[in-house]
C-alpha cells in the first residue's frame, strides 16, 4: 500500500466533504429534518459512499470513487413544503430508478432520449438561485465573505478542486477570530442511524424523486463514467448503477439522498501519481472507503462547528461550491443551437421555484422544455 494511494484518497474525500457538506445541511433543513435525522443523513450517505466505493473497486479491480449527488442536494434544498418522510420516499424511488436503469434497458433509453440541452438547463435552473445568493451574502457580511471569495479565486488558479475547501477554511477562521461564530454548549452527539418510515406522496415523488433521479444520472453518473474512460479504465456501468441505486434506496431509509459516480474527486484518484502500476490503483477505492467511514463517524462534531457559523458564511460557501456545476450546466444547456430556446424555457421555469399541484419547479421546467422542443421539432420536420 503506497503512501500516494493513501494521500490521494484522503485529499479526494476531504475535497468532496468540505466543499459540499454545507449544501447537504441546507437540504436537510429544507425538508424539516431534526438534529438526529440530519446526523443520520450525513452518516448514512457517508457509509453508502464507503460501501459502494470499496465494493465496486474490489469487485472490478478498477478505482471506483463515489460521491453524494451535489445537484441532488441543491434540488432538495430548493424544495418547499416537503416533510422528511415524504423526502425519504422520493429518495428511495430515485435510488430504485437508478438500479432499474441497470436492469431495464428501455428505461435507460428513455432517459437518454431527453435532449442534453434541456436536461442541463433543468440542472442550471436548480443551481442558479443558490449562486445568486452569494452576492447577497457578500453585501450582508463583506468582512467575512469577500476574503472567502478572494481565497477561492486565487486557489482556483492553481488547484480548482481545493478552492472551495480553502474558502471554507478562511470563512471558519474569520468567523471565530472576529467572534461572529457562536458555539453552543452542546455535548458531542454520537452518530446514530435513525430509521425514517417513507411517506409516498405522489406530488413529491414526481416533483422531487423524478428530478433527483434525472440530475443524478445526467450530471453525476454520466460524467463519472467519462472520467474513468479518460483515465483509461472501462467503467463497470451496469454494476455501478445497480450497486449505487440499491445502496441509495437502502440508505434513504436513514435519511440519505442518492450516491453516484464521482467526477472531480475521481480524477484525483486515477492519475499516474497515485500509483505507477495502473492495475494497482483500484486499492485507492478501498482507502477512500475507509476515510469516508471516519468522516461519517466524525460528522456530528463537524456539524456543530458549521452550525456555529453565520448564515452569510454558509450561504457564500454554497454559492462558491455550485459555481463550477452551474458553469458546466449552462455550457451544456446552450451547446446545441436547436435546443437553446427550449433550454431557456426550462431554465426559467426550473429557477422560478413555482410549485403546482404539489410538484416542484424542476419537474415543470423539464416538461416545459420538452414541450417546446417537441413543437420546434414538429415545425422543422
Amino acid at each position: 500500500m503506497r503512501i500516494s494511494l493513501i494521500s490521494a484518497a484522503i485529499v479526494a474525500a476531504f475535497v468532496g466533504y468540505g466543499s459540499t457538506i454545507a449544501l447537504v445541511l441546507a437540504a436537510a433543513a429544507a425538508v424539516g429534518a431534526d438534529a438526529g435525522q440530519t446526523a443520520s443523513w450525513v452518516l448514512a450517505v457517508s457509509l453508502a459512499k464507503a460501501v459502494g466505493s470499496g465494493w465496486l473497486s474490489v469487485w472490478n479491480r478498477v478505482p471506483v470513487v463515489l460521491a453524494w449527488s451535489t445537484p441532488g442536494a441543491a434540488l432538495i434544498a430548493a424544495t418547499t413544503g416537503v416533510t422528511m418522510p415524504q423526502a425519504v420516499g422520493a429518495f428511495v424511488m430515485a435510488g430504485a430508478l437508478i438500479a432499474l436503469t441497470a436492469a431495464v434497458r428501455p428505461l435507460g433509453r428513455l432517459v437518454a432520449s431527453i435532449p442534453d440541452g434541456v436536461a442541463a438547463a433543468m440542472l442550471a435552473g436548480v443551481l442558479l438561485p443558490f449562486c445568486l445568493k452569494g452576492a447577497g451574502a457578500a453585501e450582508a457580511a463583506p468582512g467575512l465573505v469577500l476574503p472567502m471569495v478572494a481565497v477561492f479565486a486565487l486557489v482556483r488558479l492553481w488547484n480548482p478542486a481545493l478552492a472551495v475547501l480553502a474558502a471554507l477554511a478562511m470563512g471558519v477562521a474569520l468567523a471565530f477570530v472576529t467572534g461572529a461564530a457562536i458555539l453552543t454548549d452542546v455535548p458531542f452527539p454520537a452518530p446514530v442511524p435513525v430509521f425514517i418510515w417513507p411517506e409516498w406522496n405522489l406530488g413529491v415523488l414526481i416533483g422531487l424523486g423524478v428530478p433527483l433521479y434525472l440530475v443524478t444520472m445526467a450530471s453525476q453518473n454520466l460524467p463519472g463514467f467519462a472520467v474513468m474512460r479518460a483515465a483509461g479504465y472501462e467503467p463497470p456501468v451496469t454494476r455501478a448503477l445497480a450497486v449505487t441505486g440499491g445502496i441509495s434506496a437502502a440508505s434513504a431509509l436513514f435519511g440519505a439522498h442518492t450516491v453516484n459516480m464521482a467526477a472531480i474527486t475521481a480524477a484525483i484518484c486515477m492519475g499516474d501519481d497515485v500509483h505507477p502500476d495502473r492495475d494497482q490503483r483500484w486499492k485507492v477505492g478501498v482507502v477512500y472507503a475507509g476515510v469516508w467511514v471516519a468522516l461519517g463517524l466524525c460528522s456530528p462534531a463537524i456539524m456543530i462547528l458549521l452550525s456555529a457559523l453565520p448564515p452569510q458564511v454558509m450561504g457564500a460557501l454554497v454559492a462558491l461550491a455550485l459555481l463550477g456545476p452551474l458553469m458546466g450546466a449552462l455550457a451544456g444547456a446552450y451547446a446545441v443551437v436547436d435546443t437553446r430556446f427550449a433550454a431557456t424555457i426550462t431554465l426559467a421555469v426550473a429557477a422560478s421555484g413555482v410549485v403546482v399541484f404539489g410538484i416542484g419547479a424542476a419537474f415543470w421546467g423539464l416538461i416545459a422544455g420538452l414541450v417546446i422542443f417537441g413543437l420546434e421539432r414538429l415545425k422543422r420536420g
